[in-house]
């Protein structure tokens, strides 16, 4: 079979030939239909690293049809349609145990196998917005309209803030987020968005502000979030490989919250299940997000296109059947 690797060498994605799989105990083989490329840590943790990354961390986000079952397996069959927490490969292997982390989810029949890929991702968009605690009261900035920013701001609706807006310095992903039903979007290429929040609210500022910007302009969108956070707010942060400190103004900051993700005890599986609902429901949009298609041996160039023209691409798959 053929699978995404990245040996040594800054952006040297490749794809290489391996032995198909076989299911364990507790496992499903499963042949890949579609797999998503997660633009945050596949570039700035995979594809941006000098050093070599294994083959099972390229990718997280795959759909497609059991084909075997090793021992022992409950609640599946060949030819069921699934969403695979697994990297970006023609076969994947998974464990079908860990109700509570699952690594297979059935996928809803309304979804198609494109839209399927974006699962994984819902499911965490959906754990960053339940533990925000938004409510009816708040204003909610969510900065960062990448994928993941872009589902959270869709799933932060579900909780109807008095408020919603998003942020961002992409035409592109401005243009998105406004597609899929963000009232409000900030282009923070073309005005201060702290100045633009401030303005938006009255006066007030954020009562939550979830910073979903990733890689190094995630230092520059936490002194934003800073700024334009009310007294008594909350700050999330969801972004992550800064690769450096995030400078936090004390002075500033006195009765105000900070919260890093979301609690190491969340139900993944029970979250799965609303992110599901949300995408087959039509509650969170995906189709829109998806700007190019590659097939699986084109590995290198989605990759490339991805880093290097972030104004052009967005949501990119790889079909692999």
């Amino acid at each position: 079979m053929s699978r995404v690797a990245k040996p040594e060498g800054v952006g040297n994605v490749v794809v290489e030939r391996v032995p198909v799989p076989e299911p364990g105990p507790g496992e499903v083989l499963v042949r890949t239909q579609a797999s998503l490329i997660s633009r945050g840590s596949e570039l700035w943790r995979r594809y941006e690293m000098e050093h070599a990354v294994s083959p099972e961390a390229m990718g997280y986000s795959t759909t497609g049809v059991v084909e075997r079952l090793g021992a022992d397996v409950d609640g599946y069959r060949p030819g069921d349609r699934v969403v695979a927490v697994a990297p970006h490969a023609e076969y994947s292997v998974r464990s079908v145990r860990d109700a509570r982390h699952p690594r297979v989810y059935a996928l809803d029949p309304r979804l198609s196998f494109e839209e399927g890929t974006f699962h994984p991702l819902a499911t965490s968009a959906a754990c960053w917005a339940r533990a925000a605690q938004v409510t009816p009261r708040d204003r909610v900035v969510v900065l960062g309209q990448g994928i993941v920013g872009n589902l959270v701001a869709q799933l932060v609706r579900a909780y109807r803030p008095a408020q919603l807006i998003g942020v961002d310095a992409l035409d592109l992903r401005c243009r998105l987020a406004g597609e899929v039903g963000t009232p409000v979007v900030v282009d923070a290429g073309a005005e201060d968005p702290v100045a633009a929040v401030r303005r938006i609210t009255g006066g007030a500022g954020a009562s939550v502000v979830i910073d979903c910007v990733g890689g190094r302009a995630g230092i520059d969108s936490f002194v934003q979030a800073q700024k334009m956070l009310a007294e008594g707010g909350l700050i999330q942060v969801v972004g992550k490989y800064q690769n450096a400190p995030l400078p936090l103004d004390v002075d500033s900051f006195q009765g105000k919250r900070v919260l890093a993700s979301y609690p190491p005890d969340t139900d993944r599986g029970e979250m799965g299940r609303v992110a599901m609902a949300a995408l087959a429901s039509g509650e969170v949009q995906v189709r829109p997000l998806i700007t190019h298609r590659f097939s699986g041996r084109e590995a290198k160039q989605a990759f490339d296109l991805l880093y290097r023209h972030p104004d052009q691409a967005l949501g990119v798959l790889f079909a692999w059947a």
